[in-house]
């Protein structure tokens, strides 16, 4: 399975930014937490022109705590500033208007000696899909300011959006970059549901995060599904039986989804899977690790 999707609307949206970039004085980039790297769109510092960069490591809440302080320390060695958020309960985001702050500080000072009073920062708030920028805009701002849902491509244009008499933001569409050069990147994306699910093959995306869970997280596996060693790694006597259509067929009979005879509903069950990991059902895992 080759992961790609770089629709029409993206290309359009990254020309969009590139014009907007010179309308704002700082870039807020929101990523997900349990894949700080994969979800780094790296256009986006092209896009930013050397402008402060503000990282919000968005549902925190679902990523595992210990990698997370692996993150923290990772992006502190980077230099560069960091908030973990759950815009979903707004937990951490008392920290990012000091944050944001902090990051303009010299464009304050500079707008004070020309005599400029009361100028408010502009912030472009940017990311690929699904990683929540909506849902931190509306968190921040106190109202639904923002059109949000679970899948990409709900933002769909602009939207200057003014918080205080001190900040303005600018929520952009989810961008990704036209090519993967890494599938592994793509894979993971694809796991947390900011490619279209319509144009992946969902059985091979769903028993591959398995396997990632398995050798990963086999406790979270075992706990939530059932699943333990012996289940995995027993030899089938079916020919073409591997790990993963072995977990699936474990679900599919524990959950009951199964076809007319009692045959295991792939499809189905993978569609599940994938929906209780990208919600957090799982428990709290994280994609990858600094330095991997």
């Amino acid at each position: 399975m080759i992961v790609q999707w770089y629709p029409g609307h993206m290309n359009k949206a990254r020309k969009m930014m590139e014009e907007d970039i010179k309308l704002v004085d700082m870039v807020i980039e929101v990523l997900d937490a349990r894949a700080p790297i994969a979800s780094r769109n790296p256009d986006i510092k092209k896009l930013s022109r050397g402008k402060p960069d503000l990282i919000l490591l968005n549902k925190a809440d679902l990523a595992d705590e210990r990698a997370s302080k692996e993150w923290k320390k990772y992006f502190e060695d980077e230099k560069t500033r960091v908030v973990f958020l759950n815009s979903k309960n707004k937990e951490g985001l008392r920290e990012v208007l000091p944050a944001v702050k902090e990051l303009t500080r010299e464009k304050t000072e500079r707008d004070l000696k020309r005599g400029i009073k009361n100028q408010p920062v502009r912030a472009m708030v940017v990311g690929i899909p699904n990683v929540g920028k909506s849902t931190f805009i509306n968190a921040f701002a106190g109202k639904n300011i923002a059109k949000t849902g679970n899948k990409p491509g709900v933002t769909k244009g602009k939207q200057w959006i003014k918080l205080s008499k001190d900040l303005e933001l600018l929520d952009t569409p989810g961008i990704l970059w036209p090519k993967f050069e890494d599938q592994e990147i793509g894979k993971k994306l694809a796991y947390l549901g900011s490619i279209n699910d319509e144009i992946l093959v969902t059985e091979e995306l769903a028993g591959a995060l398995l396997l990632y869970l398995f050798e990963n997280y086999a406790d979270l596996l075992k706990e939530r599904f059932d699943i333990t060693a012996g289940d995995v790694l027993t030899e089938s006597e079916e020919q073409f039986s591997t790990k993963e259509s072995r977990m699936l067929d474990k679900i599919a009979i524990k959950r009951g989804i199964l076809k007319p005879g009692g045959v295991p509903d792939y499809f189905k069950t993978s569609g599940m899977v994938l929906d209780e990991f990208r919600n957090g059902k799982i428990g709290k895992i994280t994609l990858e690790r600094p330095n991997e």
